[in-house]
This record gives C-alpha cells, structure tokens and sequence, in this order.
C-alpha cells in the first residue's frame, strides 16, 4: 500500500531538522547529562511544533477561496485586476501551504531572489519566491506565491504544471518563516480585514461573487 505522506503529522522535509536534536536528547538522557537533555528536549519540541502537519477542516460552499497558509493578514492592496493579500508566517505559525481552490495547476514558476524579513512589502518583488497560478473549477485564474524570507530559505513545492488539486489540498510549504501572497481576482469578495489571523485551508479570504 503506497504511503500517503500528506497526511503525516510533520512535513517530511523537516525530518532532517529533527533527528539532530532528537538524537542529543536520547544521548543526554542516557547519560545523565541535563546540560544537553533538557535544552535538545525543547529544541526537539519546538522543531516538531514548526513542522508540524495538522489535520484541517475544510469548509464546504460555492465560490469560496480559502487562506492558503497560516499566519496574519499584513497587506490588503487593490490593483487594477486584482486585490494582493498578504500573509505573514512567523516561526510559530504552521508552515504547510494549502490550495485556496479547486482547479487545474497552469503554471509553476520559480524566481531567484533577497532574503528580506518577509513582513516587509517589498518582500514580494525582492525576495526569492514560487508563484502558482490556478484556473479555478468557477473558470477565475488566482495566482499565489511562496515567498521566502530572512529565516525560510527554502521553498517546497509538490505540484506541476497540469496538476489538478482539491480545495484546501496541500500543494507545499515554506521552511522557517515566511509569507505568502494571493491575488484575488475581481469578482471575488474579500472576507478578510489587515490584522486579522487565518488558518490555511480553513479561513476564507473570500467568495466568489
């Protein structure tokens, strides 16, 4: 039977990160060294929690675009085609990224860039990043970008071009805080406000109108 490693309790990517400390804390605690068990123990604990890959409830409805990641609403611009909202992911947020909508991958297009805090809004032009575009089952294209920041400088993304992907279905993340933008285009409704903290692949930016 082929494992599903999606519905892991930790992104697989980060395994690597924690068998170090893991190692160390058995060692300690072997030994009887709390100068290495109880510090490796809390490093372990807080690399299981970064990568952590919790189940998500994904809300049913017609036209809804969801968060594709956790974190805080930092930016909300209207363009001329389009609305960006920004979401900043910091070290304690979850840092798998989730599709915002059903439909068919177009384009997966990957850009060399800064590593610039990933609050800042010109992270978006300067950092390193992944964009995504979507056709969404509605027929809107939403595009949306995992941007690296001044700690993540590494982007995972597990969908081509052509892929077809479920609502709220993981489609990557992003390694050691982060953010990500979606450009929502018009005829979609934003249902989030600057401040406000969403839950990838349960809150919803907004509805198809």
């Amino acid at each position: 039977m082929r494992l599903n490693w999606k519905a892991f309790p930790l992104v697989v990517e980060g395994i690597p990160y924690l068998i170090p400390p893991a190692v160390i804390t058995v060692i300690g605690g072997l030994w009887g060294k709390g100068y290495l068990f109880f510090p490796f123990l809390a490093l372990t604990i807080f690399v299981c929690s970064f990568f952590r890959n919790p189940p998500r409830s994904i809300p049913d409805g017609e036209g809804l675009i969801l968060s594709p990641a956790d974190g805080r609403i930092v930016g909300i611009e209207k363009g001329a085609e389009t609305t960006k909202v920004s979401i900043f992911m910091s070290v304690f947020n979850c840092h798998v990224n989730r599709a915002p909508a059903a439909g068919t991958i177009e384009e997966v297009r990957y850009q060399r860039g800064r590593f610039l805090p990933a609050n800042k809004g010109e992270a978006s032009r300067q950092n390193e990043q992944n964009t995504l575009q979507l056709q969404s089952a509605e027929g809107l294209k939403v595009l949306f970008t995992q941007v690296a920041g001044i700690v993540a400088r590494r982007i995972v993304c597990y969908v081509r071009r052509g892929d077809e992907v479920q609502r709220g279905e993981i489609f990557g993340a992003i390694l050691f805080g982060s953010r990500v933008d979606i450009y929502l285009p018009h005829g979609v409704k934003v249902r989030v406000r600057e401040g406000e903290r969403v839950r990838g692949g349960e809150s919803v930016l907004g509805v198809i109108t």
